[in-house]
């Protein structure tokens, strides 16, 4: 059979073909001509022909042997010229009304089906199933990113820059500033689409979405959604091709005539085709699939298809296709999901929710993954809170991740490396976790990461030690570990970071637990970026009690050996031995920390007495509330706070927070009881002057004004002391406090300790050496 020029030459694979390979399938499968006469008309060699012809097979992406694929080529052409032939005498008008009617006939058949496949939604331990759409509907919507982040050409400096960072304490490497468009759009602005996107990225939840969507007329509600998990197609009984399977998935709907009436539907690009989770499908399976998607996608072109798979997960090339990725949630979207989980149980407990996160911002780090979401959303329900030994919540999503994301599934994945378990893989990243946040390398390239495993997997038994089997074993493990688990991420082309830095410090703190490396994390004491990683490792231990002593030791001697900051510990500890106060000694040289830090670090705000909070034993009121306290025994420290407040004032010299600078004035003459400060304090406060008066006289007068305050503050009080700090020694006491914070934290937390090692710790924070 001939078929026109004019036709072939539209083939979108005819664009591909050299100008050679394009003369040879012009003759061959336009004219019909036989490779000799080919080879004659053409001049050229009969080994030539077959290079041209091996050319346009792979183009076609025909397989077999000899003439079994010029046969298959032939049938596939012939398939499409077919398609593309009018029919009858019917006139165009007649065919458009003939065809609507059926699409909305198939729609309605179909209907339940999809409601069935695609209306809810049962992840992870949820109980029941939860509605995807409507009312009380679950979904919320997506974005998606338009470049794949994976193949951006970028440097690692790069790549720090556009990480949303705080002072380096928290890097944002979830988040890519990269342009978000809704995924609704991008399904209308593409017709074929392939969805990338890391596990549990809401792939198959926006493909069930679109498919509830389509089928309740709001979106392509002049086609019909075709929505075929390709597990369940590649696993079919007899194999069946997709045309055969979507037939056979319609006469189960109850549509009569369904051969004759999925021709017609995909002849005139009525079907909307959602292929879900591509990576799903098995190794042995893999290439047939391929070969099927790419052959019916080819075929019936004026059809919409969506394609979703992993990133990483599949060797594929589908020119015909653009490729997208899901983008992670941002605040917004999770807190509609959130309200959306939520809304029917417990309406408030989806603003607490939210909030909690707002005050643990690395279990926050996981909520833009909508599968963690989800595991924090369960976890939220069943105690409202957070646990505060927050390595077990990590690893329950590792777990998620690692384990029961696919068993869930009853998906199976192909082992790259057959001695690499679960387990194995955990010890693996523990140590890729704790090399590279030991040396800054958030992001590290794909070489570094898999000479890290080849270094790993050659000391397992039975491993291949051969250099090259090594280096492609590395290579597979590392994908295998993006792919099925996204706990690897690439960032670049070539370079790779952990999916979220709470994972990453996750695992250096799983590492040195395994290892005992106390010592070496104890260097780190003053880093802010190792504070979570302390709080995990204290969080996993047995028991923690020599490395909470050790800790404390560490910290004492950051301030040994300076005199000054050792005299200035001292006078912190004599005025908390001088008040008669129900709370702890400790708390109490906490706050009074607080107070000379706040003129001598330039009205930094530390944030110690909050940490230590829970030593305190008080139900109702706290130390901490002073300000608005009029109990008795709190009569003198507030005196105290007022009078550090109004120094702090005093010493900014700003006319324009006078009126300030007088309330606390006010309020510190509100708890005086010595009558001789009374007096002092009175005539600074006649001193102050009124807020119509010139700005400049104030600031004339500042200076004595302030060292008036002072004197009577260190006389009467024993506070205001002038340590005329130097700057390395401001910033030693500031590392002091964060690694006492840090400490507190850590009692505070979940972790396991004796209750004689926790008094003693408790007792003894912020003492001078000689009070120890």
């Amino acid at each position: 059979m001939s078929i026109p020029e004019d036709f072939l030459k539209q083939l979108e694979q005819y664009s591909e073909l050299s100008h050679r390979e394009k003369e040879v399938f012009l003759e061959i499968f336009g004219l019909s001509k036989s490779r000799i006469h080919v080879a004659q008309e053409l001049n050229i060699s009969e080994s030539n022909l077959s290079t041209c012809l091996t050319g346009i097979y792979k183009k076609f992406c025909i397989t077999g042997n000899g003439p079994v694929k010029e046969s298959r080529l032939r049938e596939y052409l012939s398939k499409r010229y077919s398609l593309q032939k009018p029919s009858g005498d019917l006139t165009t008008d007649d065919v458009n009304d003939s065809i609507d009617t059926l699409v909305q006939e198939i729609r309605k058949q179909i209907k339940p089906y999809i409601k069935e496949k695609c209306g809810t939604m049962k992840v992870l331990d949820m109980p029941k199933p939860i509605e995807l759409t409507g009312k009380q509907g679950i979904y919320t919507n997506v974005n998606i990113l338009e470049e794949i982040t994976g193949r951006r050409r970028l440097k690692v400096a790069e790549l720090m820059q556009s990480s949303d960072h705080d002072n380096f304490e928290r890097l944002g490497l979830s988040r890519v500033k990269q342009k978000r468009v809704s995924g609704l759009e991008v399904v209308q602005r593409y017709s074929k689409l392939m969805v990338l996107g890391k596990p549990g990225a809401g792939k198959t939840t926006f493909l069930q979405y679109l498919a509830m969507q389509c089928i309740e007329g709001r979106f392509q509600a002049n086609r019909v959604p075709l929505f075929i998990t390709l597990k369940d197609f590649a696993e079919a009984l007899k194999k069946p091709d997709i045309l055969k399977f979507i037939v056979q998935l319609l006469s189960s709907c109850g549509v009569t005539h369904a051969s004759t009436a999925v021709e017609k539907l995909l002849k005139h690009g009525k079907a909307f085709i959602l292929l879900d989770g591509l990576d799903e499908v098995r190794e042995e399976d893999t290439k047939r699939v391929l070969r099927q998607i790419r052959e019916f996608s080819d075929l019936f072109h004026t059809n919409q298809f969506v394609i979703t798979c992993r990133i990483a997960a599949k060797e594929y090339t589908y020119q015909s296709f653009t490729e997208v990725e899901m983008a992670d949630f941002d605040e917004k979207q999770i807190a509609i999901f959130a309200q959306n989980w939520f809304q029917l149980a417990d309406p408030v407990k989806s603003q607490r929710f939210i909030q909690k996160l707002k005050e643990n911002k690395p279990i926050q780090e996981l909520a833009s993954s909508p599968l963690l979401l989800t595991l924090l959303c369960l976890v939220f329900g069943d105690s409202g809170d957070f646990p505060a030994n927050r390595s077990e919540l990590y690893q329950e999503g590792l777990d998620v991740l690692l384990k029961k994301w696919d068993a869930k599934r009853n998906i199976e994945r192909e082992q790259v490396y057959k001695n690499l378990s679960l387990q194995r893989k955990e010890d693996l990243l523990s140590q890729i976790g704790l090399t590279t946040f030991e040396d800054k390398d958030y992001f590290f390239k794909q070489k570094t990461a898999e000479a890290y495993i080849a270094d790993f997997i050659r000391n397992l038994r039975n491993a291949d030690t051969d250099p090259e089997i090594l280096k492609l074993d590395s290579e597979a493990v590392l994908k295998s570990i993006e792919a099925q688990h996204g706990l690897l991420v690439e960032r670049a082309k070539g370079i790779y970071s952990f999916s979220h830095l709470t994972f990453h410090e996750y695992f250096a703190a799983r590492e040195i637990v395994a290892n005992s490396a106390w010592e070496s994390l104890l260097e780190h004491i003053t880093e802010k970026r190792w504070r979570e990683v302390f709080l995990l490792t204290v969080g996993m231990m047995r028991k923690a009690d020599d490395f909470l002593k050790l800790m404390k030791q560490k910290i004492d001697q950051l301030v040994a050996s300076d005199e000054k900051l050792q005299q200035f510990l001292s006078c912190l500890n004599q005025k908390s031995l001088s008040l008669e106060l129900p709370y702890k000694p400790t708390a109490v040289r906490a706050v009074y920390f607080d107070y000379e830090m706040l003129h001598e670090l330039n009205g930094y705000v530390l944030s110690l007495p909050y940490a230590i909070d829970s030593l305190l034993n008080e139900d109702e009121d706290s130390i901490f509330n002073f300000q608005l306290n009029q109990r008795e025994e709190l009569r003198e420290i507030a005196l105290d706070h007022n009078l550090e407040c109004c120094l702090q004032q005093a010493l900014e010299s700003s006319y324009q927070y006078i009126d300030q600078l007088e309330a606390f004035m006010y309020s510190a003459l509100s708890c005086v009881e010595d009558s001789k400060l009374t007096k002092i304090l009175k005539n600074l406060y006649n001193q102050l002057p009124a807020l119509d008066e010139d700005e400049r006289l104030w600031k004339s007068n500042n200076k004595t004004w302030v060292k008036r305050l002072r004197k009577a503050m260190i006389e009467y009080r024993n506070i205001g002391h002038d340590w005329q700090f130097t700057k390395p020694q401001k910033q030693l006491l500031e590392e002091y406090y964060n690694a006492n914070e840090l400490l507190i934290n850590c009692l505070n937390s979940e972790c396991y300790v004796s209750r004689e090692v926790r008094q003693e710790i408790e007792d003894t924070l912020l003492l001078p050496i000689k009070s120890l």
